[in-house]
């Protein structure tokens, strides 16, 4: 009997953030079945590094704009119907917050607290790079 090996699939994500009242927020997205809320993550586009990459599902997804910092913040990994996926995370400070994105019909989108963010994720090692993201965001 052969055992089979899960590929690890390789995504980028960001975590879209904004300092208001000089306080730190981050945007939260719901997955589109609109059961759990994640940050904007997909697969590597071809011919995109993974921070470009990660700039394009932010628009896709959250519907937010902004230079991403290449800088990887962390990683994390998560299951999905029987597949492991790795996400590279980038920190996108953003400029621009559109009204009609491409998923907009699809996906809520909430500017929440670093703690209210952390404890909303399901990903533990997630919830943790979320809580240290403020270290890397001059206020």
């Amino acid at each position: 009997m052969t055992r089979k090996t899960n590929k690890i699939c390789q995504q980028s994500g960001v975590i879209p953030y904004r300092v208001r009242d000089g306080k730190l927020e981050v945007l939260l997205i719901t997955n589109r079945s609109g059961e759990s809320w994640v940050i904007p993550k997909g697969g590597v586009c071809k011919g995109m590094t993974p921070p470009d990459s990660a700039a394009k599902e932010a628009w896709e997804e959250a519907g937010v704009v902004g230079s991403v910092n290449t800088n990887q913040l962390g990683v994390y990994k998560y299951r999905k119907r029987g597949n492991t996926y790795e996400v590279n995370l980038f920190l996108l400070p953003v400029e621009k917050v559109l009204e009609d994105w491409p998923e907009a019909t699809q996906r809520e989108r909430q500017w929440l607290d670093i703690n209210q963010a952390a404890r909303l994720v399901k990903e533990e090692s997630l919830k943790k790079i979320i809580k240290t993201s403020q270290e890397q965001v001059k206020i």
